[in-house]
């Protein structure tokens, strides 16, 4: 149990850490561009979609070394076993999709809860992001 909160908090502070940095880099080169205000928007957005991809793939790396180490548990249903059936798995789990075809079973099960929470507030932490970087742009009008 203590191994299994200890990669869960790895993952997470990898996610969180990747995130801080696309959003602080973000920041700084967005501020003091106003040649196009739209088009700093669209970056900003691109930016963050591109970090969250990013976090997702941390997630599904995570949830293919469970799958295979053993001791963990296993991803059951409609999985194959590769790579990319993980990171669909991540995606569905790290929106709070969860379309359900893919189960998680034993110890791995606690990496998908985790991931659902810092999926919701990541996502909400790029949102707030996004609308401070459009309040600064917009009002430049």
């Amino acid at each position: 149990m203590l191994m299994m909160v200890i990669l869960n908090s790895l993952v997470v502070i990898v996610s969180v850490m990747i995130h801080y940095e696309f959003l602080r880099v973000m920041a700084d080169k967005l501020i003091g561009w106003t040649a196009n205000r739209h088009l700093v928007i669209v970056l900003g957005v691109f930016g963050s979609l591109i970090a969250h991809a990013i976090e997702v793939w941390v997630f599904a790396i995570a949830y293919y070394w469970m799958h295979y180490a053993g001791a963990w548990g296993q991803l059951e249903g409609q999985f194959d076993g590769s790579l990319l059936a993980c990171s669909y798995f991540s995606f569905t789990t790290y929106t709070t999709l969860g379309l359900g075809d893919i189960t998680p079973m034993g110890d791995i099960r606690y990496l998908t809860g985790i991931e659902s929470l810092t999926g919701l507030v990541l996502i909400s932490w790029t949102a707030s992001f996004l609308f401070i970087e459009m309040q600064k742009h917009w009002a430049l009008r």
